[in-house]
């Protein structure tokens, strides 16, 4: 069996590393979750209150017409992350507005230097 130069160099180069120790596993003092999803693990983080900017109702409502649909349940929201308070696709799929603001604001500024 012959083996080539490169392929002899790569391995003599690897070995150093493969010699190391295996890493060592996670500290068992901080809970893991997954290892049981039908139980929250012992001593996880817990969120207890939720503190939202200034105007942020009415951040979570932008592009939405009044009257609000009832199932929109904005104060359950809480402190998980949630896609209504944020901008998302640009586009046809920009459906609340949320882009066209940032051109119209880009346009005032171009026709304000001139």
């Amino acid at each position: 069996m012959r083996f080539s130069l490169p392929i002899v160099m790569l391995l003599l180069a690897s070995m150093p590393v493969m010699a190391e120790t295996p890493p060592k596993a996670a500290s068992p003092s901080y809970p893991i979750a997954g290892l049981h999803p039908d139980q929250r693990p012992e001593g996880a983080p817990v969120i207890r209150d939720a503190q939202h900017p200034k105007d942020w109702d009415k951040v979570v409502v932008h592009g939405i017409a009044v009257p609000l649909p009832p199932h929109l349940a904005t104060s359950d929201l809480g402190a998980w992350y949630s896609p209504f308070s944020r901008p998302g696709m640009v586009g046809r799929y920009d459906l609340r507005g949320w882009h066209k603001l940032g051109k119209a604001s880009k346009e005032k500024k171009g026709r304000n230097k001139s």
